[in-house]
């Protein structure tokens, strides 16, 4: 017997061994090139949350640990750059500071695990307390809307503008006080984006209302620098319709309002300031504005946060050469000009200005700009490069002369303060809100009355349920087309060749060939949801949402197809094993959603600490003993004792049997709290709201005692995964191959 292996059983070990190599290669590489990736993104997180930037003032992403699977698809559907990032698999927030409430971000995760918040609101004393249809907390008639109520968005803004005077047409069915002369319906206080919605909307209802804006249509808007893009969403505008464009210059969206308030004749009076609102003893308003008094039975309050500009504070700012508002750069042409500020605002009026052939000085009193665009963070490293602009932080300005500005040095980057020519200086620091003036109207900002609040609870419309069901119906359908047929598919393989059926049922004949087709279909078609997913790819077929339930459903639907296929009896082939790895790919698949479903492997991309937990749960035991003192005591012991668990071992195989027991030992847990709680004589919304506390608080014990353990589950099953569906596609290959070969159909 010969030593020396046939030649083509030498070439396949070769073929085997290059593609392993090739492979083991690929692996070391990807290795190498995440491990640079993530130490990147912890060096961005740092520097976000050194600069104070992980978080916003309005608007900010918040992520559901347990619902997020990881994909991405939030970091590149964003449009503010830098805002999300993927970190440990997981989505997390990194410069929060530039969200500006789009929501893309929540509209494309397939998991529903992003929604843009407020945040945590138990401290925020500059948010009003309102209602569900914006009504200020125990105000009667008395509303909020547009960016005074936390939210920016232009969309947003229009929506709660309609939704407000709606609100109004109830509040007139119910507890409105009888029509007299000069009582108006509604009054609206400002036209921009929300007060011009109102107003439409109010004209739309045949409300008599009148709205007052202290400067020009438009409201804050109007006061952007020429030419400023706008971004808005997909949204209609009442009396208008749906907008056919996503995204305006300032000048394009104020004619359009302008050309809709002449259309409908809308009742906007501006250069009104209002100064004060009062309820009368029959529930209606008195509105002091600069114009006279006004008198409605409600008042939508849609007056913005920018308030009033503040000022530095330094010699010389009473000059007329200060101003706070920038219009229009072509009004300006080789002069020397100061500009101040870190915001948005201040950048866009410094780069503005230089490209208009000015000698620019940006000053910023701390040592980075940390609350701009990304965008606009690169065109300010341009605009440096291509104009005569100068940047200027870690500097305030100290006096204002006629002829020169003063520059304190606090980060002594400049050698010692600074003086430089001036023909103007442009105060771009923000504003006031009127948080006075409402709250003298009955707008309440006190954040200790939210501390009653419930903590919202939804379910995840993922679409694995529709994904089931549809499953469940084509294998009812397979199940009744074999029992149909069981006459030849209960005979033994050997057995079914005399039967009458055999020709078209066997895997070659008509409907075997055809079901394998399909099969194949399905699986190419499963595969295409890693194309709609990349990152680098950039598509955008239809949500990922609907991909993912159509990932769900076509691999088990091929799954099906294909166990019909083989005939219910697949053979020790390459057909037969394509077939088994096809069955481990819907398996794996099927246990990985139940691990990205419940492992909360961060809390928006912290670390859970076990110190965290620990604090978490002394707050569980502070909130439930207001109910009951001991049965707080008992509940926190009991998860408690979960953080000092042990790991559950090295393997994948001892940390999937120590997850399958925690989770066991805690659902006994929580049913044998639930009936204390129950004897204990709690009432049964006391009882829900305890389940969910005892939820949240096993959920992160088991995070924070267990993470590591987690993580390898999780990092064993993508390896199994992927590496089985890669394994699946060559099988497929070989199988189709040997097919056609052996049908005569190539050599």
């Amino acid at each position: 017997m010969s030593s020396v292996l046939p030649p083509n059983a030498a070439g396949s070990l070769l073929l085997v061994l290059t593609f392993g190599l090739v492979g083991a290669t690929l692996v070391l590489l990807r290795q190498r090139a995440a491990a640079r990736q993530l130490s990147a993104q912890r060096a961005e997180r740092w520097r976000a949350q050194s600069l104070g930037t992980d978080r916003a003032q309005l608007q900010y992403p918040e992520i559901d640990p347990s619902r997020c699977i990881g994909c991405g698809t939030c970091v590149s559907a964003c449009p503010e750059h830098g805002v999300l990032d993927v970190v440990h698999g997981q989505a997390v927030v990194v410069h929060g500071a530039r969200c500006v409430g789009h929501g893309i971000c929540a509209e494309e995760c397939p998991t529903e695990a992003i929604r843009v918040t407020l945040g945590d609101l138990s401290e925020r004393e500059d948010i009003p307390i309102l209602e569900e249809n914006l009504q200020a907390s125990g105000q009667p008639g008395l509303f909020v809307a547009g960016e005074i109520s936390g939210f920016a968005l232009i969309r947003t803004a229009v929506l709660q503008g309609t939704q407000v005077a709606r609100a109004a047409v109830e509040h007139l069915a119910t507890a409105a006080p009888e029509p007299r002369e000069g009582l108006h319906d509604l009054l609206i206080v400002g036209a921009g984006p929300a007060g011009l919605a109102c107003s439409l909307e109010a004209k739309r209802l045949g409300l008599d209302f009148v709205t007052l804006e202290q400067a020009e249509l438009g409201g804050a808007v109007a006061s952007y620098p020429r030419r400023k893009l706008v971004m808005t969403q997909p949204m209609e505008l009442p009396l208008h319709g749906r907008l056919k464009q996503l995204s305006f210059q300032k000048e394009e969206l104020i004619e359009l309002w302008s050309e809709l308030a002449a259309e409908h004749d809308l009742p906007i009076r501006t250069g009104v300031r209002l100064e004060g609102v009062a309820r009368l003893e029959d529930g209606s308003f008195s509105v002091e504005t600069s114009a006279g008094r006004f008198h409605a039975r409600s008042v939508c309050l849609a007056v913005g946060r920018r308030g009033t500009p503040n000022k530095l504070g330094v010699p010389g700012e009473d000059q007329t050469k200060v101003a706070y508002a920038l219009l229009d750069t072509r009004s300006y042409q080789g002069r020397d000009i100061l500009v101040v500020g870190g915001g948005d605002s201040a950048v866009e009026a410094a780069i503005g200005l230089a490209e208009a052939g000015n000698r620019v000085s940006l000053s910023y009193r701390k040592p980075e700009f940390f609350r701009i665009k990304a965008r606009n963070a690169a065109r300010l490293e341009r605009a440096v490069e291509d104009t005569d602009l100068r940047v200027l932080t870690s500097t305030q300005v100290a006096a204002i002369e006629s002829d020169r500005v003063r520059l304190q040095d606090l980060g002594n980057r400049m050698g010692g303060d600074l003086e430089l020519p001036n023909h103007d200086v442009f105060v771009m620091a923000g504003g006031k809100p009127p948080f006075g003036l409402l709250q003298a109207a009955g707008v309440s900002f006190d954040a200790s009355l939210r501390a009653g609040e419930p903590e919202e609870v939804t379910t995840p419309k993922s679409g694995l349920l529709g994904s089931l069901l549809l499953g469940l119906a084509l294998t009812l359908g397979a199940v009744a087309w074999t029992a149909i047929h069981g006459s030849y598919y209960g005979l033994a393989p050997a057995d079914r060749v005399e039967h009458a059926d055999h020709r078209w049922l066997q895997p070659s004949g008509a409907f075997g060939l055809g079901i394998g087709i399909a099969a194949t279909a399905l699986i190419a078609l499963n595969l295409a949801y890693l194309l709609r997913r990349s990152q680098q790819l950039g598509l955008r077929w239809g949500s990922l949402k609907s991909w993912m339930t159509l990932h769900v459903f076509t691999g088990i639907a091929a799954l099906v197809l294909a166990l019909l296929h083989s005939s219910l009896a697949p053979g020790d082939t390459v057909g037969g094993h394509a077939l088994a790895a096809l069955g481990v790919l819907v398996l794996t698949g099927a246990i990985g959603r139940y691990f990205y479903a419940f492992v909360p492997r961060a809390a928006n991309g912290k670390e859970l600490a076990l110190d965290e937990v620990r604090h978490s749960l002394v707050a569980l035991e502070a909130e439930l003993d207001r109910e009951r003192g001991e049965f707080a005591g008992e509940v926190r012991r009991e998860v408690d004792a979960q953080l000092s668990e042990a790991h559950w071992g090295r393997g994948f195989g001892q940390r999937l049997i120590g997850l399958l027991a925690a989770r066991r030992r805690q659902a006994r847990s929580r049913a044998r709290l639930i009936e204390l709680a129950r004897a204990e004589g709690l009432a049964d919304d006391q009882i829900q709201r305890i389940a969910s506390l005892i939820t949240q608080a096993h959920r992160r014990s088991l995070a924070a005692a267990h993470l590591e353990d987690l993580r390898g589950i999780l990092s064993t099953w993508r390896w199994l995964h992927r590496w089985v569906g890669l394994f699946l596609v060559l099988l497929i290959g070989l199988h189709i191959y040997s097919s056609l070969r052996f049908g005569g159909l190539i050599d």
